[in-house]
């Protein structure tokens, strides 16, 4: 080839190199994607922070206390058990009927007419009765007269002293004999009274304190006219660990109290106590029963030695026409005046005592066990006088 035809090859190979730039610079400028090879880079590898340094804690030991401690000594605990309550404590209702005419004595200056026309409104108030009122005043007017007493304290007080004195002749003890049981015998205690008065809830407290006092006991569950009676007495013989024997509904009374005399018998039981109707057909029907009643539970092995009068106190001297009768009937030995702490004025006390001779043994202050207590005869008129 020719000096000149290489010239113009080479001319041209120029040309075509040229144009190639100029198109590569075009294309990378509009963003196209070059064809350079990329290179693959190589992963990060996270490496874990060191732990942080922790300088050991130095703990000094502490000497060791070589003393004995010397043992607490803790008071031992003792269960508070619940106090009978006082007369004062729970006839305030009573004490509130005298208190009036009483205060109008003590604010006169000497003795008069008024004095005693006070006095006898407080007694009648309280429901002692009109011959028990009288027996009572009658001597402290000869003592006025006299001039033994000249200040109207003075009065007050020699009448508290006489109505104590008329009270504190009587046995309220209840009755237990213990050679009975030498003699293979069983004390029997009836309980009698009209309805609603309380007798079938006295006998669950008398039973419940007779149990306290270490005596085994049998209820006898007598009123069969009142369902409801035997169920109740039934919870009663439950809390005080007694054993109850009850018959069918309406049956005879008198066997299911012989029932229960057996039962005891067999059982060795110290204590038989027998619920009794308060309501029959007709009076007479209710007291020939009751007769009955007494006569079976006093045979052998049983031997009756308490018959309880239960009375609400609330009836005033209509109780005393209650003890009358039953006292005819059922040989009453003793009475329980309950509801003392309602509205009861309490002077049927002094009747039932005085006009009957039957003393007043327990009477209630309240619904619980412990409300139950022995009558107290000093307790009781100071509580009337006391307001």
């Amino acid at each position: 080839m020719n000096t000149q035809a290489l010239l113009i090859v080479l001319l041209v190979v120029a040309v075509v190199f040229g144009l190639g730039v100029v198109l590569l610079n075009r294309r990378r400028g509009s963003g196209a994607t070059t064809l350079e090879p990329t290179v693959a880079s190589k992963p990060t590898v996270l490496e874990p922070a060191p732990p942080p340094r922790v300088e050991p804690e130095i703990v000094e030991l502490a000497e060791p206390d070589t003393t004995i401690a010397e043992p607490e000594i803790t008071e031992p605990v003792v269960a508070e058990v619940e106090r009978p309550p006082t007369f004062r404590e729970r006839m305030g209702k009573a004490a509130a009927v005298m208190a009036g005419a009483l205060g109008g004595v003590r604010a006169r200056a000497g003795i008069t007419d008024d004095t005693w026309d006070d006095l006898e409104e407080a007694l009648l108030r309280a429901d002692l009765g009109l011959g028990i009122t009288n027996s009572l005043l009658d001597p402290l007017r000869e003592r006025v007269r006299a001039k033994e007493l000249t200040d109207p304290n003075e009065l007050i007080d020699a009448l508290r002293a006489d109505m104590k004195s008329r009270l504190a002749v009587a046995d309220r003890s209840l009755t237990f004999d213990d050679a009975l049981r030498s003699q293979d015998l069983v004390n029997v205690w009836l309980v009698v009274g009209v309805n609603g008065v309380g007798k079938t809830t006295t006998i669950g407290k008398i039973s419940a304190q007779q149990s306290a006092l270490g005596r085994s006991l049998v209820l006898a569950a007598g009123d069969t006219f009142r369902a409801a009676a035997a169920e109740q007495l039934g919870t009663w013989a439950e809390r005080s660990g007694a054993e109850l024997v009850r018959g069918a509904e309406g049956g005879d009374p008198s066997s299911v109290v012989f029932d229960g005399v057996q039962r005891a018998k067999a059982r060795g039981a110290d204590l038989v106590i027998g619920d009794t109707a308060g309501r029959l057909q007709n009076k007479s029907n209710l007291m020939d029963e009751l007769r009955k009643v007494r006569r079976v539970a006093d045979r052998e092995p049983g031997r009756v030695t308490e018959v309880l009068l239960v009375i609400d106190a609330t009836t005033g001297q209509n109780g005393l026409a209650q003890a009358r009768e039953f006292t005819e009937a059922a040989g009453v030995t003793g009475v329980v005046l309950t509801k003392l702490d309602g509205s009861a004025k309490g002077g049927i006390v002094f009747a039932i005592e005085t006009e009957l001779g039957l003393p007043v043994k327990l009477v209630g202050l309240g619904e619980t066990i412990v409300d139950l207590v022995a009558f107290d005869p000093e307790q009781f008129v100071d509580a009337l006088f006391d307001r």
